[in-house]
């Protein structure tokens, strides 16, 4: 009994009076602490679940660390609050905070300098635990050690904060926050998501047997998963409600008592077959196959500008996307009409992008593959939509020379443009000889005007054009009009560029240095969302804005948060892009390279369009849009193995021989999807051409 007393004015001594003699300075430091920590759990700023959203409202992915959904103290029912208490801490209600008894057995056990295997925490010390733990912790295995260590320093501390705890909050905010902040298996944390995940219902409904099996989960979630171990979790749960009964819990009619008791513990555990678990990330949400190209593009997006993997994992936003699901799923299958999901080494990618002159939102990115991890299903994991692939758009590239050589006032889109069948150029090289082009076939026209030549795509006339007009001022029109990763962002191989530009130079760079006369021919890297974006900026009256996913995002109070995005320029003047877009108009029409995908799509709307193909036929493409839906489409390569991509189906077939061209793939995956997009919409005429003629 002496000892025991002895001990306990040590403990009393240590949690109540941190300054002691010439420990002063340090004990001073400790109570700084515990204040900042107990400052801290009051405000209580949970790891909450981000939910990304349509541009609807709709939920088409989660993201986070922990499950959790918050609930108020009204929202508990009274038979969780009984259960917790019960199991945990029965005079919950009558301590301040630490149960001085528990407190001096412990000591008893181990003396003060030693370890201790027994706490008997009160819930207030259990809430600082888990605090620590899963929230400043984060919930790794390191901080899980160091708040839960056996240790009678790690139990002072937890005492100490304890106390100011609840002086600062009352009984009520207490129990909540820890049944807040509790882990229950299964990814779960708080009673909120526990009783959805186990129960499919809200914490306000857990009836006595639901809430003493979350009772009994808790510092035990593991050990007594009920999934995996139901007769351990049974059995934890029945002793719960022994001592709710024993707690008065069903009230002080001992007869009635028992016979609940018995009612209780006789239910089946109840547990639902497929646990409620929330889906987390781009995969499992919504029709995550159809979607996750937008999302793993929205999470990149938010990454590059101003937000944290913690800010998308644990800080409870709201993001409302610009995603439009029917457009994505038009997309969708337009894509996989073309190219069948499981087609081996080829990829049919696509986006959709809303023109304007102060934003231009992304409406749907998709591919033929589904979004995932299971390559061997056809799946992909990248947004193949949405980044830099390693493969060209071919002749879509033309446009910048064409746009560049009006802009340089070389030609209009009523000029004449020589139209050779075959071209030696003087002004590139090829080793020690000059650069020689011939056209995919041979015309009687030795001229055309450059409307036609847009439409008809012959090599050699836009060669003579780029000699006209300047290769840097054809590669920095192609980045103002919207290739601006795939210029400045990325090497001649397609990889981004590192931070120290030790893989560089940028494609951009590299073609400038190289004098690169194939450049208007598209050989090098492209980002399909970028095509859609520089089409999206030719409608919008030369305004280059960036290609955003994002139409608001909000943190967990309800509040905007600000995003780092770049301003929308004014790329070219709105009388060059009327030009180029009347210019780009006759793809679609009798006698262009998209006629035929037009005509079969029953397509009739006012259109700019340029088809591709580069020369080694690994890749084809078609960029276009009306005044209301700007779009890309692009067919290519994705396996290790490059090879010619060949039709009736599409697939690869080997090497040195003529391939599809982007008229056979690319233009009917773009006209069947915008066939869908534009179903209600009026057909808007284009700008009419002012100058540039």
């Amino acid at each position: 009994m002496v000892g025991l007393c002895l001990t306990a004015g040590v403990l009393v001594a240590a949690v109540l009076f941190p300054v002691v003699g010439g420990l002063g300075l340090a004990s001073n430091r400790a109570a700084d602490t515990v204040d900042q920590t107990s400052g801290e759990l009051t405000k209580a700023e949970l790891p909450l679940v981000t939910t990304i959203q349509d541009k609807d409202g709709q939920p088409i992915a989660y993201l986070y660390d922990q499950y959790r959904i918050p609930v108020a103290f009204e929202d508990i029912a009274d038979t969780m609050k009984a259960a917790i208490i019960a199991i945990e801490d029965r005079r919950f209600f009558e301590h301040q905070g630490v149960d001085w008894q528990g407190i001096m057995r412990a000591a008893a056990k181990a003396g003060v300098e030693g370890e201790t295997s027994q706490g008997a925490s009160t819930l207030t010390q259990q809430y600082v635990k888990n605090y620590l733990a899963f929230v400043v912790g984060k919930g790794s295995d390191e901080a899980y050690e160091k708040a839960t260590a056996a240790t009678m320093a790690r139990k002072l501390s937890e005492a100490r904060i304890a106390m100011q705890l609840e002086q600062k909050m009352t009984k009520e905010e207490i129990l909540t926050a820890y049944l807040n902040v509790v882990p229950f298996g299964n990814g779960t944390y708080g009673v909120g998501a526990a009783a959805q995940t186990y129960f499919n219902t809200t914490a306000d409904k857990l009836t006595v047997p639901q809430a003493a099996l979350l009772a009994g989960l808790v510092n035990r979630p593991s050990a007594l998963n009920p999934e995996a171990g139901a007769d351990a979790a049974m059995e934890r749960r029945n002793t719960v409600i022994d001592y709710m009964r024993d707690n008065g819990a069903f009230g002080e009619d001992t007869t009635r008592a028992d016979q609940l008791t018995e009612e209780y513990k006789a239910a089946p555990i109840g547990v639902v077959e497929d646990l409620k678990l929330l889906p987390m990330g781009c995969v499992g949400a919504g029709d995550g196959p159809i979607y996750g190209s937008f999302c793993r593009y929205l999470i990149d997006y938010l990454l590059e500008h101003g937000l944290t993997e913690d800010d998308l994992r644990r800080g409870g936003l709201t993001i409302r996307s610009t995603m439009d699901a029917k457009a994505t799923v038009a997309v969708k299958e337009a894509a996989e009409g073309q190219v069948s999901k499981t087609t081996p080494g080829v990829a049919n990618a696509m986006a959709v992008v809303e023109p304007g002159k102060d934003k231009h939102r992304v409406r749907a990115l998709a591919a033929n593959r589904d979004f995932g991890n299971n390559a061997e299903a056809g799946q992909s994991a990248y947004s193949l939509p949405a980044e830099v692939t390693r493969f060209g758009a071919g002749s879509i590239y033309k446009v910048f020379t064409a746009a560049a050589a009006m802009e340089q006032g070389k030609t209009g889109i009523d000029r004449s443009v020589p139209i050779p069948n075959l071209y030696t150029s003087r002004v590139y090289r090829d080793g020690n000889k000059g650069y020689t082009v011939k056209n995919y076939s041979n015309g009687a026209d030795t001229s055309m005007t450059l409307t036609k030549a847009l439409a008809t795509s012959p090599n050699t006339g836009f060669i003579i054009l780029q000699e006209q007009a300047g290769l840097n001022n054809v590669v920095d029109m192609a980045y103002r009009l919207g290739l601006r990763e795939g210029m400045q962002g990325v090497n001649l191989a397609g990889d981004p560029l590192k931070e120290d530009k030790s893989n560089g130079p940028s494609q951009g760079e590299a073609v400038k240095q190289g004098n690169m006369g194939s450049f208007t021919l598209g050989a090098g890297p492209t980002s399909v969302l970028e095509l859609a974006n520089v089409s999206a900026t030719i409608v919008s009256e030369g305004t280059w804005c960036p290609p955003t996913p994002i139409e608001q995002v909000l943190d967990r109070n309800g509040n905007p948060v600000q995003l780092q995005e770049a301003a929308c320029e004014q790329a070219v003047s709105p009388e060059l892009a009327a030009a180029l877009a009347q210019g780009m108009s006759h793809d679609t029409l009798p006698g262009g390279t998209a006629a035929g995908a037009a005509s079969r799509a029953g397509w009739n709307r006012p259109t700019i369009g340029k088809t591709g193909t580069t020369e080694n036929y690994w890749s084809v493409g078609f960029m276009g849009a009306t005044m209301q839906y700007a779009g890309a489409a692009l067919t290519f390569t994705d396996g290790a193995a490059p090879q010619v991509l060949c039709g009736n189906p599409v697939r690869l077939c080997g090497h040195g021989r003529d391939g599809l061209t982007g008229g056979e793939v690319a233009a009917p995956t773009w006209f069947n999807a915008m066939n869908k997009i534009h179903e209600g919409l009026p057909a808007v005429p284009l700008p009419p051409a002012t100058k540039y003629r």
